[in-house]
């Protein structure tokens, strides 16, 4: 089973998406489907010196249209449907011999979500797909939805709630994923009148392990397996946390290098330093997926270089291994 590749999304493509391209060939013995324009691809393999890895196992459809980041999310489906992002999506949903198996994209998120809904299309039942993000915390914590549904409804919120439990069981191998809803306050008379309707439908879900309401002081000291929120106060969390990981980062290393004793220190620890930085970069993860679609589509962060890159194609492989999307689609006719 092939992974389509948007070869031309991202800050840094096409040069970093396809020397990522062939770090999964090389690594995770995955084909590759590359979509962008081809001379340009061509040249990076030989610039490179890639084609003794991608040549066997790597396809390039050739096309020279990109959806900027500035472009309308909905023109993936009509002015730019021939551009990079809108062939790889098409190719994802015309497939009815299961030819390819997942896409991946640094490309603009608001089209890729738009494309993975309007043209991949969702689970029958499932109302929205949402963006599921793994936060950086000592415990792994996945946020959902991390930025694509701002307005909501209670059943989509159960339904995060089922889908976010569900790939943290299948990826991370948790038996059973506690599930919990972000609010003003623990009591579940607390927040919105939609709050209060999802927190009864999310305690009635008996394929879950509902834990009830988790404030905001509590998300990093008590959080649950998986967070789930709209898609605006998602998407709050997410940048507070990667900028607040930031911060904590430039303030250690400007404290450890203050003089010549907190120099002495700051190589002593190291080892500790160095395993604390990689545990906020989200290049770690590489990508998130929009779960609740029919096939895995996967965003990965914009400014991904190749390692990113790597892990964003590591994770459409996860979800195609462990049969992700058919477990959603069990679980969807279950908890209707």
């Amino acid at each position: 089973m092939k992974i389509i590749v948007d070869a031309m999304g991202g800050d840094k493509a096409p040069l970093e998406i396809v020397k990522g391209a062939a770090l999964a060939v090389q690594e995770l013995n995955v084909n590759i489907v590359l979509v962008g324009d081809e001379k340009k691809i061509n040249r990076i393999i030989s610039e490179n010196n890639l084609s003794d890895i991608l040549n066997k196992n790597t396809e390039i459809v050739h096309t020279e249209k990109v959806i900027t980041m500035e472009d309308d999310p909905v023109s993936v489906v009509r002015a730019n449907k021939d551009s990079s992002m809108g062939i790889a999506l098409k190719m994802l949903a015309d497939d009815k011999t299961d030819e390819y198996g997942a896409l991946v994209s640094a490309g603009n998120s608001g089209a890729l979500l738009a494309g993975a809904t309007l043209i991949v299309k969702c689970i029958k039942d499932i109302k929205r797909a949402a963006l599921a993000v793994v936060l950086p915390f000592e415990r792994k914590t996945l946020l959902i939805d991390a930025g694509a549904n701002v307005d909501i409804k209670a059943e989509y919120l159960k339904q995060f709630g089922f889908m976010g439990s569900i790939y943290m069981k299948k990826i991370f191998g948790i038996e059973s994923p506690t599930v919990g809803l972000v609010n003003n306050g623990a009591e579940k008379s607390k927040g919105t009148a939609e709050h209060v309707e999802a927190y009864k439908l999310l305690s009635e879900t008996k394929t879950i392990n509902f834990v009830g309401n988790i404030e905001g002081s509590d998300i990093t000291m008590r959080p649950s397996d998986v967070l789930v929120t709209d898609g605006f106060t998602g998407n709050i969390i997410l940048k507070l946390t990667e900028g607040f990981g930031s911060f904590m980062g430039k303030k250690l290393k400007s404290m450890f290098l203050k003089d010549i004793f907190t120099k002495v220190s700051a190589v002593l620890v190291k080892d500790s330093m160095n395993e604390f930085k990689k545990s906020l970069d989200p290049a770690e993860y590489g990508g998130a997926p929009f779960l609740g679609v029919k096939k895995p589509v996967i965003k990965a962060h914009g400014s991904s270089d190749a390692r990113a890159v790597k892990n964003a194609i590591r994770q459409a492989k996860f979800c195609i291994d462990t049969k992700l999307v058919e477990e959603i689609e069990i679980q969807s006719q279950i908890n209707k």
